[in-house]
């Protein structure tokens, strides 16, 4: 969840005025007691077990070996569109990671909200 933490404190992709949303597998307590470890404040966790949020934006396609959502980054636009979908940890990329830095996402966030 440092990911989230470091989108919530950086001002440069708070100036982008996009709604960030987690969804992840864990139980609704698992994420509230993290993300009060970690100060998340201005980021909603979505606790998503039966995986019905994750197929709705067609990130199982990435799922990694126990079926779980891989690391998975979804732009949707006003009218509920996707704009832009990468995913970063699949098993099958060869630049896996479960992090990506602040300054890449603004890039791509920035370029696909002018489309």
């Amino acid at each position: 969840m440092q990911q989230i933490v470091d989108l919530q404190n950086s001002s440069e992709f708070q100036a982008l005025n996009v709604q960030v949303i987690s969804i992840a597998r864990d139980t609704v307590e698992e994420m509230a007691l993290e993300a009060q470890d970690l100060g998340i404040t201005s980021v909603p966790v979505l606790s998503d077990p039966e995986l019905k949020a994750s197929a709705e934006y067609d990130v199982l396609q990435w799922a990694i070996d126990n079926g779980e959502p891989s690391h998975t980054f979804v732009l949707v636009d006003r009218d509920g569109q996707i704009t832009w979908i990468k995913d970063y940890g699949a098993p099958d990329n060869p630049e896996r990671t479960m992090y990506v830095e602040v300054d890449e996402l603004i890039d791509f966030v920035s370029d696909n909200l002018n489309e």
